[in-house]
């Protein structure tokens, strides 16, 4: 359905306290929206922080799993990136989101990579597309809405890892400038929004390393009868600033022009709507099926202090699927 027919269908499910699954594009243009009740899992499994329309899967996979990655040759990323690097130092945009596609070859299928991935937020839809993100786009508990915008990526092996990445000029900047660009967003449909945790760590298991990510808290307050204007107090906060930039508008006409294919669902949102409370993800770590190849969706910010090599490692190394391996076949 369109953005006018998301919205209608999400407020109206709001204000009658019914329960429902939504999925939303990166541009806002394009959504499925359906009553959990209603949900068939031939069409799309869902797993939201253990609410699921399928069991949990607690087994190991019986295979060792392959994954090769084919990424694009460093010089086409780095015409794209001088591009976005060209707009910023014009000053068209502050912090941008670059992301790419990358060809993959793996034994394992979209549905084993739902069943098996270790996630706050997976979805598979149909046999086109999986996605296992860890990055919560926006919670609502009890009236109170909360952002944790996920910006800065290391790898956990590099001795003081969580040292550098912290003390890093450009991730520092680049974080900054996320959390008041999602502290701005909510201030347009809550009060009395502030940070409430500032750059904390996460870490995030993959096949072959352990990944650190730094996160902020930031949380406000919600009119009484938020829940039955769902679908506008949502589609307001969209896109997602951590996956789009600043200013959002100029930055993603930037973003369409340098990247030069179709995100569609990646960077879009997913969530759920329980009848009380909301909880959605950033679908980041994305695989999509195109012309029958498996291409990984990924992507990082763009800001004056980045360097386009460094840049385009941060793109590979989120190439993966954060499943274990079974290291006793």
């Amino acid at each position: 359905m369109n953005q006018a027919q998301a919205i209608e269908q999400m407020n109206r499910y709001g204000a009658a306290k019914t329960p429902f699954l939504f999925i939303i594009d990166f541009e806002g243009t394009t959504a499925y929206i359906k009553k959990l009740s209603e949900i068939d899992a031939q069409e799309v499994l869902y797993d939201i922080r253990g609410k699921q329309n399928v069991v949990a899967n607690q087994s190991k996979l019986n295979k060792e799993v392959t994954f090769q990655k084919k990424p694009m040759p460093f010089v086409q990323y780095q015409q794209a990136f001088d591009e976005v690097l060209e707009n910023i130092n014009f000053g068209n945009s502050y912090l941008l989101n670059l992301s790419a596609l990358t060809p993959i070859e793996t034994n394992l299928t979209l549905q084993e990579i739902f069943t098996h991935s270790k996630a706050t937020y997976k979805l598979k839809f149909r046999e086109d597309w999986v996605v296992f993100s860890p990055e919560i786009f926006v919670q609502i508990d009890q009236g109170k809405i909360s952002s944790y915008p996920m910006k800065g990526t290391i790898d956990a092996a590099i001795p003081n890892a969580e040292a550098i990445i912290l003390g890093d000029p450009k991730e520092t900047a680049e974080h900054n400038t996320i959390v008041d660009l999602i502290r701005n967003d909510l201030s347009t449909i809550a009060k009395n929004v502030r940070v409430e945790r500032f750059r904390y760590i996460d870490e995030l298991q993959t096949l072959d390393k352990t990944l650190l990510q730094v996160s902020s808290k930031i949380v406000g307050e919600l009119p009484s009868d938020y829940a039955s204007k769902i679908g506008e107090l949502m589609f307001k906060l969209l896109p997602a600033g951590s996956i789009s930039g600043a200013p959002k508008k100029k930055t993603i006409e930037i973003i369409k022009a340098a990247e030069n294919y179709q995100r569609g669902f990646y960077t879009g949102i997913m969530g759920i709507f329980d009848g009380q409370n909301l909880d959605s993800g950033v679908m980041i770590r994305f695989i999509e099926r195109i012309n029958n190849q498996l291409y990984f969706k990924s992507g990082g910010g763009i800001t004056t202090f980045s360097q386009a090599q460094a840049e385009y490692q941060e793109l590979i190394d989120k190439v993966y699927v954060p499943i274990i391996r079974n290291h006793s076949l």
